[in-house]
């Protein structure tokens, strides 16, 4: 199992709804990206400090090939085309492993 995970800073402009809407765009992917296993993303909790991001996202994918796939999936482009409108700076760390 590979587990992708993105942490987001988003810019300032209409940052509460492009982050909502982000995680709508996220969420609706669930289904439509045969090699996508799960998805779980959402703002930061308690955004206090200035090291805190805005928002994350895990998702996880049976192997690299089903990782490349989602990179290249059409659905994925559309979410990556807005995402691209609305954040500042994004952070991406994959790993290798079984989920407990």
């Amino acid at each position: 199992m590979i587990t992708h995970i993105v942490l987001m800073k988003c810019k300032p402009e209409n940052k509460a709804r492009n982050m909502d809407e982000a995680c709508t765009r996220l969420r609706a992917m669930i289904g439509r990206v045969p090699s996508l296993r799960a998805l779980e993303v959402g703002p930061h909790a308690d955004a206090v400090s200035e090291r805190s991001l805005d928002l994350a996202l895990l998702t996880r994918f049976d192997d690299l090939a089903g990782l490349h796939g989602y990179a290249e999936d059409p659905v994925h482009a559309e979410v990556k085309a807005f995402l691209a409108q609305v954040i500042e700076a994004s952070y991406v760390v994959d790993f290798a492993g079984t989920p407990r």
